[in-house]
C-alpha cells in the first residue's frame, strides 16, 4: 500500500537532550508551580484555623483522612528500599501532616486558644517558603531520568513479550554489546523495545565506576555493534548525570521510513501501522496488524489485539494516524473482544446506491428483509420478526432530510409484500408518510389519531391474549390463526417530547399504553416501532424495557445532533464501535477546513440522506437505505413497491374490535386535546377494567387544569415565594413544568393584573 491511501509524516530524528532545571522543570514553569503551591498552602492554613469551629463533620473527616493517607503513603515508601524517593516523599508530606496535625489538635482541645490560629499560620508560611512539592523533584536521583527524546525508561524488568521472541531479542542485545571489542568495559542497561514487531530500542550505556564513556563510542561505533545504518543511531547525555552514562536510541525501522520519505518512496502499510498505531506511542497500542489486502478502491486490514488486551480501534483517531482526511472514509467492525476489520476507502462507498426490489423486501425465513447496503456492498438486513423471540421493538431516529421517511416507507412496503399487517400513525398530520396513507391496513394522522391508534392496537392485543389464554397457547405463530402485526408510530417526539405543548396527562396515557403493549405484544405477534427526529429512550415510557427490547430489534440512527448520537451509542452499542454524528454532505469535513484556509466557498458533495448507524443486538454497522427518487413531492418507486402486493388484513373479529376502539378513543382524544371534558368509556374493548397502569385506559383522562390555573390555585391561600409556587405546581417531578415556564406564567399573570409582587421574590393574588 502506498501513501495514496494514507499520507503520513515520518517522525523526526532525535534531537539533543534539552537542558533542565534541578527540579525537572524549566525556570518559568518552576516559578508558576511555586506560586500555585503557595496559594494552596495559604488556603490550607485558613481552613485549618477556621475549620474546627465550623462543626462540619465532612470537613473534619476530610482533613483528618488526608493526614492518615499521608502517613500510610510514607509507611509504604519506607518498605521500598529507595532512600532518595523516601526523602522526597517525606518532604512532600510535611505540609499535609503539619496542617492535619494542627487541625486534629484543635478538635481535641476544648475551647479556642491562640495557638489554634498561630500554629496553622506558621505551618502555612514555612511550607510556602519551602515549596516542597516543587523543589522535592530535585531530590530524586537524576540518573534515573532519560532525555525526553528517548522517553521514560521502565523502573523494573522488561515484561515477558508475546511468544518470547521479543524477550530473547532484548536479552541478546547486552550480550552483543559485551562481545564487541569497541565497547570496552561499558555495559548496555535498561533496554526497552518500542514495538515487539520492530527492532527499534532504547538503552543506557554505563561506564565502569569513576570512568567516562569513551569518546570512541560514537554513532558509527554503535551502528557497527548492532549492524544497522549509522543514521539509525542517536546518542544523548542523560540529564543530571555525568559522562559515565550515555543514552542511546537504535531505530533502523524509523530510519528506513525517513529515507523512503526523502526519496519519494512508498511507506509500507506494515511499517505505517507499527509506527503510528500499534506501538506504545501509537493511537492503539497492542492492536496488531495480522493481515491486509489492497483493492482498487479500498484497503482492508485485519487487526488482532495482543493477549490480555481487548480490541480497541477508535475510528477518528485511526483515520488521523493513517493520514485519511475524512474520517467517514474509515469503517471499523469488531467482535468486541480480540479481532476487527478496518476498511479505508478512496471515496465514500455509499454515495451511489441502487433502488430496492421486491426480492429485497420479501421477508426470509429468519424474519429479515434487506433495507439497504453496508459500506462493503453487503445487504443491510433488518428483522421484521424474530422466529425465536416473537415480535420486536424498533427505533428509527433521524433529523429532517436524513432519510427517515424513506426508511419507514421502505420498511412498510416490505411488510406489505411479506404479508405483515401495518398499523401506522403519523403525529405530523400525515405529512411525514403520505405514501403510506391508504396503502396500509390503518393510517392515523395527527396527535389525537396517534393515541387512538395505539389504544385500538391495545384492544386487539387484549383480544388475542384472551383467546390465547383460553386455548392454552404460550406463544405466537404467523398465520395460525392471526397475521403478524407491526405498529409504527411516526413523529412520536411530537407527543412525548418535553418541549411540545401536549398535556402531561395525555403523555401519561400514551406511555402507559406503550408499557402495556410491550408486556404482551411480543408473545401475541404484535411489534412496535417508534420513529422521530430526536428520541431519547427515557422519553418512551419504561426506559429499561425500551432499551432491552430495542437491543433485540433494530435502531436506525440517521443524521441527528451529537447529543442524541452519544446517548443512543451509550445505551445501545456494546461492541466498542465508535459512533460519530453523520454529516449532512459527503466529504464535507475536509472541504470545510480547506475553505476556511482559502477563504473560498467549499463545494458541497452529495447529501447523506439514508446514511445511518444500524444497531442490532448491541452491534453497530454503517449502512445506507436503498435509494428513492422523489417526483411531485412523493416517491413513485416506493408507491410501486407498496402496490406490488395486496394489503394484509386482520381477521374479521380483530377488524371489528380495532375499528370500534379507534372511533371511541379518537373522539375522546380530540375532545381532550381541545380542552373539553372527555367521557370515559367504561368497559370498552381496550381493556379498561383490567389491572393496567392508571394512565393506560381506553380514552384519555378528564381535561387537566392548565399551568396558569395551577399557579393561581397555589396563590389562593395567600402570598408565596417563587420557589414555593414552583414546588406546588410540580417543578422537579418527571412530568412537571420547567422552572422557566413557571416564571414566564407568573410574568404574564402580572401583566394581566391578576397577581402582584408585594416584595422581591414574593407573589400574591391581586386584591379584588
Amino acid at each position: 500500500m502506498t501513501t495514496d491511501l494514507a499520507k503520513t509524516d515520518t517522525p523526526p530524528a532525535a534531537p539533543a537532550a534539552p537542558t533542565a532545571t534541578a527540579t525537572g522543570f524549566t525556570p518559568g514553569t518552576a516559578r508558576r508551580l511555586a506560586i500555585a503551591e503557595r496559594v494552596l498552602y495559604g488556603a490550607g492554613g485558613i481552613l485549618t484555623a477556621a475549620g474546627p469551629q465550623l462543626g462540619n463533620v465532612w470537613v473534619h473527616t476530610g482533613v483528618i483522612g488526608a493526614g492518615v493517607l499521608a502517613v500510610s503513603g510514607l509507611w509504604a515508601r519506607t518498605r521500598s528500599g529507595d532512600g532518595a524517593r523516601l526523602l522526597a516523599a517525606c518532604t512532600r508530606a510535611l505540609p499535609v501532616l503539619g496542617l492535619s496535625g494542627c487541625y486534629t489538635a484543635a478538635l481535641v482541645a476544648p475551647g479556642t486558644s491562640w495557638w489554634e490560629v498561630a500554629a496553622p499560620a506558621a505551618t502555612a508560611v514555612l511550607s510556602g517558603l519551602a515549596v516542597p512539592l516543587t523543589r522535592s523533584r530535585g531530590l530524586v536521583h537524576a540518573a534515573e531520568t532519560l532525555p525526553a527524546t528517548l522517553g521514560a525508561q521502565p523502573t523494573g524488568p522488561v515484561p515477558a513479550a508475546r511468544g518470547g521472541r521479543a524477550a530473547r531479542y532484548v536479552a541478546g542485545l547486552p550480550v552483543m554489546w559485551a562481545a564487541a571489542e569497541s565497547t570496552g568495559g561499558t555495559t548496555l542497561t535498561r533496554v526497552r523495545l518500542y514495538d515487539e514487531s520492530a527492532p527499534d530500542f532504547e538503552a543506557v550505556i554505563v561506564a565502569p565506576a569513576g570512568q567516562a564513556v569513551p569518546r570512541t563510542l560514537d554513532e558509527r561505533a554503535v551502528a557497527a555493534v548492532f549492524d544497522v545504518p549509522e543514521e539509525a543511531v542517536s546518542l544523548a547525555p542523560v540529564a543530571g548525570s555525568g559522562p559515565g552514562r550515555l543514552a542511546v536510541l537504535v531505530a533502523p525501522t524509523r530510519a528506513a521510513q525517513q529515507a523512503a520519505g526523502k526519496q519519494g518512496g512508498a511507506v509500507t502499510l506494515d511499517a505505517l501501522w507499527a509506527a503510528k498505531v500499534s506501538s506504545p506511542r501509537g493511537i492503539a497500542p497492542g492492536m496488531l496488524l495480522a493481515d491486509y489486502r489492497v483493492e482498487e478502491d479500498r484497503a482492508l486490514l485485519r487487526v488482532v489485539a495482543e493477549d490480555s488486551k481487548m480490541i480497541s480501534l477508535p475510528r477518528v483517531r485511526l483515520a488521523r494516524a493513517l493520514g485519511v482526511e475524512d474520517p467517514e472514509l474509515v469503517m471499523v467492525e469488531t467482535d468486541g473482544m480480540a479481532s476487527g476489520v478496518v476498511s479505508v476507502y478512496r471515496e465514500h462507498p455509499l454515495i451511489n446506491i441502487r433502488e430496492a426490489t421486491v426480492e429485497d423486501l420479501t421477508m426470509r425465513p429468519d424474519g429479515t428483509i434487506a433495507l439497504g447496503l453496508c459500506h462493503d456492498g453487503r445487504l443491510a438486513r433488518i428483522p421484521l420478526y424474530d422466529p425465536e423471540l416473537g415480535a420486536i421493538t424498533d427505533l428509527v431516529v433521524g433529523a429532517p432530510g436524513s432519510g427517515k421517511s424513506v426508511t419507514l416507507n421502505t420498511i412498510l412496503a416490505g411488510e406489505r409484500i411479506s404479508g405483515i399487517v401495518s398499523i401506522v400513525a403519523d403525529a405530523q398530520n400525515g405529512m411525514s408518510l403520505p405514501e403510506a396513507n391508504g396503502r396500509v391496513f390503518h393510517f392515523g394522522a395527527g396527535i389525537a389519531a396517534l393515541g387512538a391508534t395505539l389504544a385500538a392496537a391495545c384492544a386487539v392485543a387484549d383480544y388475542r391474549e384472551e383467546v390465547s389464554s383460553a386455548n392454552g397457547w404460550g406463544g405466537f405463530a404467523i398465520g395460525d390463526p392471526w397475521a403478524l402485526v407491526n405498529v409504527s408510530l411516526d413523529e412520536i417526539n411530537r407527543v412525548l417530547g418535553a418541549e411540545v405543548d401536549v398535556p402531561a396527562e395525555y403523555r401519561k396515557w400514551v406511555t402507559g399504553m406503550i408499557g402495556r403493549f410491550q408486556l404482551t405484544g411480543r408473545k401475541l405477534g404484535m411489534g412496535l416501532r417508534f420513529a422521530g427526529q430526536s428520541i431519547h429512550v427515557a422519553d418512551l415510557g419504561d426506559a429499561e424495557k425500551i432499551r432491552a427490547n430495542a437491543k433485540n430489534g433494530t435502531v436506525w440512527l440517521g443524521r441527528v445532533n451529537s447529543s442524541t448520537t452519544k446517548s443512543m451509542a451509550s445505551d445501545m452499542v456494546t461492541d466498542g464501535t465508535e459512533v460519530t454524528p453523520i454529516p449532512k454532505h459527503f466529504g464535507s469535513v475536509a472541504a470545510d477546513v480547506e475553505a476556511a484556509w482559502t477563504g473560498e466557498e467549499a463545494p458541497r458533495g452529495p447529501v447523506t440522506a439514508g446514511r445511518a448507524w444500524m444497531i442490532q443486538g448491541g452491534r453497530c454497522s454503517s449502512m445506507r437505505v436503498f435509494k428513492a427518487v422523489k417526483e411531485s413531492r412523493t416517491f413513485p418507486g416506493l408507491i410501486a413497491l407498496y402496490e406490488s402486493a395486496p394489503i394484509p388484513e386482520l381477521t374479521p373479529e380483530e377488524t371489528t374490535i380495532f375499528r370500534r376502539a379507534y372511533a371511541t378513543a379518537l373522539a375522546a382524544a380530540e375532545r381532550f386535546l381541545a380542552g373539553e371534558d372527555a367521557e370515559t368509556a367504561e368497559g370498552a374493548e381496550t381493556g379498561a377494567e383490567r389491572p393496567a397502569p392508571a394512565a393506560a385506559g381506553p380514552v384519555p383522562p378528564s381535561v387537566p387544569r392548565t399551568l396558569r390555573d395551577r399557579v393561581l390555585d397555589a396563590l389562593a391561600d395567600g402570598p408565596r415565594r417563587t420557589r414555593e409556587i414552583r414546588t406546588a405546581v410540580g417543578v422537579g417531578t418527571p412530568d412537571g413544568p420547567a422552572s422557566g415556564t413557571v416564571d414566564n406564567t407568573l410574568g404574564k399573570l402580572r401583566d394581566e393584573g391578576l397577581v402582584t409582587q408585594p416584595s422581591r421574590g414574593t407573589w400574591s393574588l391581586t386584591t379584588g
